[in-house]
């Protein structure tokens, strides 16, 4: 479904931090009533978890914190999406370190453990600019950025600007400009749209309608998902969502989402640079995600001259659902 590009809508700073601790709470009590797996990531480092070297990366008034796990050829730079953080990546990455790939996993400014700067603008330029300051602070000749989610934007663009830096893409359920079948789930549909700024507002700062809101966006992504993949979901990727919020990155996702119809807009007018670029881009994708699904990795797929499409069993984070799977589908692909 084809959806109107608006402007964004102008979240006063009060009102959106308001508005992101009334999300946080909510959060925290759909954690308290679930149970999660003792080994799920929750932001912190799994015992069986590959070694990096930290980094803390400068930008501007914060800092990036970035992981470096060494190894071979250009380096895989992961880029994740919202409301998540670098560990979307961590069930896949000891196979691609196993591989004697070297793999970089950062924090966009405001998520995870990277600072949240007091009155800091979070938009999509922002995030184009972390992903060129990880590369420049860790001395990076080519890489291969692998972006998943609100991740497509700022690789997509990178890689436009810096084709002679790029070796290959992978694209992970994600989005760019406009596409024929594009859907924004309801959530960011909600906070996006600046006629239902008030809406979202009332709903996001009453603790039971967020948890109820959250409850109904969770029951939509895991509808048509068989019963491995929803314990996945409950065990892996709800504990990093929680632990996000609860690390304070709710005024990063509001205004993330309140930027998503501009950004939108203005890659649909770069869409013909995409038949220009030359590097091999491997679309691998969840092709049960019921918003980003198969129809908009197909657009992907004939946008680029030099795109491979593989379609995967899985949800809208494949890189979790079918971990072996993808990883080997990126490795082929390199």
């Amino acid at each position: 479904m084809t959806h109107d590009v608006h402007d964004a809508p102008t979240f006063n700073r009060r009102a959106l931090l308001g508005v992101a601790a009334g999300f946080a709470v909510a959060v925290g009590a759909v954690s308290a009533r679930r149970s999660f797996a003792a080994d799920a990531p929750a932001g912190g480092v799994k015992s069986d978890a590959p070694p990096f070297v930290a980094h803390k990366v400068q930008r501007g008034a914060g800092v990036l914190q970035a992981r470096d796990y060494p190894g071979e050829g250009p380096a895989l730079v992961m880029l994740h999406g919202f409301p998540d953080n670098l560990h979307i990546y961590d069930e896949m990455l000891p196979m691609l370190v196993a591989a004697k790939r070297r793999v970089v996993t950062f924090d966009f400014m405001g998520f995870g453990d990277s600072e949240k700067p007091k009155g800091y603008v979070y938009n999509f330029d922002q995030q184009l600019a972390d992903l060129d300051a990880v590369v420049q602070a860790l001395d990076l000749k080519t890489i291969v950025p692998v972006a998943h989610d609100a991740g497509g934007p700022a690789a997509i663009n990178y890689a436009l600007s810096n084709p002679r830096r790029i070796a290959s893409m992978v694209l992970l359920n994600t989005f760019y400009a406009d596409a024929p079948t594009l859907k924004f789930p309801e959530l960011i549909e909600l906070c996006a749209d600046p006629g239902l700024h008030d809406l979202a507002r009332a709903i996001i700062g009453d603790p039971e309608k967020a948890q109820w809101l959250l409850n109904f966006q969770n029951a939509h992504f895991e509808a048509k998902a068989p019963a491995d993949l929803r314990k996945r979901f409950d065990t892996l990727l709800q504990p990093v969502i929680n632990e996000n919020f609860k690390k304070g990155s709710g005024p990063a996702f509001l205004a993330m989402t309140a930027d998503a119809r501009r950004a939108v807009a203005a890659n649909d007018k770069r869409v013909g640079e995409l038949a220009t670029f030359k590097p091999h881009v491997n679309v691998v994708w969840g092709i049960q995600d019921p918003y980003l699904d198969a129809g908009v990795a197909k657009d992907f797929a004939g946008h680029f001259p030099n795109a491979t499409y593989n379609p995967i069993e899985a949800g809208h984070w494949p890189q979790i659902d079918r971990p072996e799977v993808v990883a080997k589908a990126i490795l082929a692909g390199l």
